[in-house]
């Protein structure tokens, strides 16, 4: 066998690994377009929401608000029970007999 021959033959088996090789890079990549993406990790609830903490201060302030409106309800409540004895004492004061 001479070189040239040699070289030839070389050419031909260079030729079919390159067809082979195409042919195996193909068959990947068809795999790999046709296999599913995993599927997503869903997502860990967030325990610490901003509206959870919004609520707690909405529903804070408006027990607050309720407490100090029934606290000036008891503050006028005393003032007026407090007149009315203050007047009906001295009414006695001027109805007793001397």
């Amino acid at each position: 066998m001479s070189d040239f021959e040699k070289a030839a033959q070389d050419a031909v088996d260079a030729a079919a690994n390159s067809q082979q090789l195409a042919l195996i890079a193909a068959v990947l990549q068809a795999q790999q377009l046709t296999q599913q993406p995993p599927a997503p990790v869903p997502a860990a609830p967030s325990s610490g929401s901003a509206a959870k903490w919004i609520g707690i201060g909405i529903g804070g302030s408006v027990f607050l608000l309720t407490v100090a409106v029934a606290a000036v309800a008891v503050a006028i409540s005393i003032a007026g029970l407090t007149i009315c004895i203050l007047v009906l004492r001295s009414v006695w004061q001027d109805v007793k007999p001397k």
